[in-house]
């Protein structure tokens, strides 16, 4: 029951668009098989869980009430642990497989379904950490094989907007894309945008290194856009390793190797030692739907913010283009009182004179300026896209 490393979390740059999408599909490794048709489940937990505290957390929340989207291949809904965690979904490949979104071929999205709201089934160990979540598949890509790029079924930018605009319209709080692109693009650029403005945060990869060893640290997209919460892969150790891109769209770290989940076709399987930001996203999204159901009138910004500010790091007052603000912490992050004594990133709960204000963006469909603490980040940003000139 165990996929390996360099499996399924292979990066691909697609030269239209430079989507970068780790999607290839998975195998099996180490003499054991968690294959399509064979419902195997371990009696073990994610590691990953005990890392994030989990326990603790979901003694304060478990994201019930709170819809996740996974814009993504798709998710296996067949699969015990997903039973009516997902909700619903849309294909917008256009592939011939179901127009609801509810299968995935080839794996991807299915495992980033499982780390967040997998249910618990006897027999097996395998949750998520946000295991009353619901989930939406938005499904926006077959594979990211040059066959199906050359049949317009590989990722596209356009495409994952659509799929964020999808997700928010079908009232997801929390928007999963474990995809990455070194482009910035306008119509991406807007969906997430666009998320914020409707109460919704965008949680995203900050990029792999699989597919090129000497792909430059630089900022990814849309993990680099100020309303985005970018994510960078920790070891087992929790540390950040040179698997992931650097640059100023990291935002925070999570477990992102040897990541215990849900397969498509399948049980629960064990996939790749090598660190990957795809898995380390989705625990972020699980997290983000922890907070948003403890705080549900707060903005996205606000969310983003809880989870940064009370991210483990070695200097509290800085971030860094590796490891972000640090290693997530999602009950502390739920337990977080927003005054001026926080140290780290800019908060939106707060303005520069260390008063307290109300959050930009409280009310849902409000029309909200940027906050300080957006506006730091796309100063990173726009630094580092000048350097690149």
């Amino acid at each position: 029951m165990r996929r390996g490393a360099g499996i399924l979390g292979v990066a691909v740059l697609i030269a239209a668009g430079s989507v970068i999408a780790p999607t290839a599909a998975p195998a099996s490794a180490a003499g054991q098989s968690c294959e399509p048709g064979q419902i195997v489940f371990t009696p073990n937990k994610p590691a990953a869980l005990t890392s994030l505290d989990a326990a603790a957390a979901n003694q304060r929340a478990t994201g019930r009430g709170v819809t996740v989207a996974v814009v993504d291949s798709g998710i296996d809904a067949g699969n015990p642990h997903l039973a009516g965690a997902v909700v619903g979904g849309v294909n917008l490949v256009g592939d011939g497989e179901r127009p609801d979104g509810l299968s995935d071929p080839l794996g991807h999205g299915t495992v980033i379904a499982g780390e967040i709201a997998a249910r618990p089934v006897a027999g097996s160990g395998v949750v998520g950490l946000a295991p009353d979540a619901a989930l939406l598949s938005v499904r926006v890509f077959r594979s990211d094989t040059e066959d199906d790029a050359k049949k317009g079924f590989g990722p596209t930018a356009a495409r994952i907007a659509q799929g964020i605009h999808w997700g928010v319209d079908h009232g997801a709080r929390v928007i999963n894309v474990s995809m990455s692109m070194r482009q910035d693009d306008p119509a991406l650029r807007a969906a997430v945008e666009y998320a914020a403005a409707q109460h919704s945060l965008v949680v995203a990869s900050g990029g792999n290194r699989a597919s090129d060893p000497e792909a430059p640290d630089e900022a990814r997209f849309p993990a680099g856009y100020p309303e985005a919460l970018g994510v960078s892969a920790a070891a087992d150790d929790g540390r950040v390793t040179d698997d992931s891109i650097h640059g100023p769209q990291v935002s925070v770290t999570a477990p992102g190797a040897n990541v215990l989940s849900t397969a498509t076709g399948a049980g629960d399987c064990q996939f790749e030692a090598v660190p990957s930001a795809s898995w380390a996203t989705a625990y972020v999204s699980g997290a983000a739907a922890l907070v948003a159901q403890a705080h549900p009138d707060e903005p996205a910004a606000g969310w983003a913010y809880r989870l940064s500010a009370t991210a483990l790091r070695a200097d509290a007052d800085h971030r860094d283009d590796r490891d972000g603000w640090g290693f997530i912490q999602p009950a502390a992050a739920i337990d977080l009182l927003p005054d001026a004594s926080i140290r780290g990133p800019q908060s939106p709960f707060v303005d520069n004179a260390g008063s307290a204000v109300r959050p930009v963006g409280a009310e849902v469909g409000s029309d909200p300026s940027p906050s300080a603490f957006l506006e730091t980040k796309q100063a990173a940003i726009l630094a580092a896209l000048t350097r690149l000139a």
